[in-house]
């Protein structure tokens, strides 16, 4: 990666090197912009990160390519010699679900496929609760609100219909066999980042603006604010002026809790691939359990919500017992002897990050356009939580990386 030693005055500053910060630097690279990245980090990719373990790539952020026929990140992917798997994902065959029989699975998808429909006819009304829209006592409900966990982050008393309805998802969904992570960080590399570089206060009263780092002032005509929603709600970012709107739009678009447990498994012919399971399906706070993914000695554990917030209160080591407990529970006392806990995350405990991806509150779907409007010509936001339907993905900030970038030239190369 090309770290850079910090630049007293750019054109463009970029406050952030995740997904979002990424592509708006190699947009701005293209045009031949002046800017640097400043990352709080010692590393690029904030959200998306892959670590090597037993010299297998972990995904410990972002894992899949959702809409991957159309997500840039495929292409790129393809373009700069990572590997493309794709492998259909575990959850959209009964012959790929090992915790229920095929009549068992058919019955639940139907009761989820009712309830997005009733998601999707409602986007347009009233907003509200998407808990609302399960069905009154119906057998799946705690399995619904469970999956509602690992993909926003949050129960579905937390969720927006409005927002849920938004969502723009093809059903692809594809991986990254070298790690998604280790793509995004890979994209990033060539930029001019400062790392360990942690912006205090970004300073908009004058007509250059002033960003206070850890490493000094850098003075911009622009920025583009690629942070999450929680770091700018909480203010560890200061604005001066103050950005009421924005701190309004960014508490209304909290990041939900989505953490993972990786384990090497023994033995591993002895389950079959890219199968999945969950810990139970009588109860929103479970585990799902990713069975061998792209054909390795691995399982994939996932938590959600108030479960994950749970087990990382309990500290380390608490979400590997607890998967192995559910696991265990499924498989047999015997396949405790087989797991050997290779990494976990606790991304609310991140100070930089707080939390996993967007949700939208109930009657806050509205704050996401309110996120992404641009101030005075000079601060321009991007992120997955700026993007009205790409929300929660990797792919959402990079084209809202990219959008923030092509206004912030704009801007720049306007004569006068």
């Amino acid at each position: 990666m090309n770290a850079t030693p910090l630049k007293a005055e750019v054109e463009i500053a970029i406050v952030g090197a995740g997904a979002a910060g990424i592509a708006a630097g190699r947009r701005l690279t293209e045009a031949g912009a002046d800017f640097v990245v400043l990352e709080a980090r010692s590393r690029i990719g904030g959200r998306a990160w892959t670590v090597e373990r037993d010299g297998l790539p972990l995904d410990l952020g972002c894992g899949w390519l959702h809409s991957a026929d159309h997500n840039s990140w495929t292409q790129i992917a393809e373009a700069t010699g990572f590997t493309i798997d794709r492998t259909p994902a575990p959850w959209t065959s009964p012959n790929s679900d090992l915790t229920m029989d095929p009549s068992e699975f058919a019955e639940y998808r139907a009761a989820i496929a009712a309830f997005y429909e009733r998601i999707g006819a409602a986007k347009e009304g009233r907003d509200h609760p998407a808990a609302d829209l399960l069905e009154p006592g119906g057998r799946w409900n705690a399995l619904i609100d469970a999956i509602s966990t690992y993909a926003n982050g949050a129960e579905l008393e937390f969720v927006s219909v409005q927002d849920v309805g938004r969502y723009d998802d093809d059903d692809v969904n594809w991986r990254v066999r070298e790690g998604y992570g280790s793509l995004i960080a890979g994209y990033g590399s060539p930029l001019p980042v400062a790392l360990e570089c942690v912006v205090s206060r970004i300073n908009h009263s004058g007509a250059v603006l002033k960003i206070e780092t850890s490493s000094g002032v850098v003075s911009a005509r622009c920025a583009i604010i690629a942070l999450p929603t929680n770091v700018i709600a909480n203010g560890s970012v200061q604005f001066t002026p103050g950005l009421v709107e924005k701190a309004e739009a960014a508490a209304s678009l909290p990041l939900g809790l989505a953490d993972k447990v990786w384990f090497a498994l023994e033995r591993a012919e002895e389950l079959p691939a890219e199968t999945r399971l969950f810990g139970r399906t009588d109860r929103t706070e479970t585990g799902a359990y990713h069975i061998r993914p792209l054909g390795r000695a691995v399982i994939e554990a996932y938590f959600g919500g108030r479960l994950a917030r749970r087990l990382e209160e309990e500290g380390e080591g608490a979400s590997a017992a607890f998967a192995i407990e559910e696991l265990t529970a499924q498989l047999g006392s015997g396949f405790r002897r087989r797991l050997k806990p290779l990494a976990s995350t606790a991304w609310a405990k991140d100070v930089f990050a707080r939390g996993s991806y967007s949700h939208a509150l109930p009657g806050r779907a509205g704050a996401r356009a309110v996120l992404a409007q641009p101030v005075e010509e000079r601060l321009f936001f991007a992120g997955e939580a700026c993007s009205a339907s790409s929300f929660s993905t990797a792919r959402g900030a990079y084209e809202t990386g990219v959008a923030a970038a092509e206004a912030a030239l704009r801007v720049t190369r306007r004569p006068g």
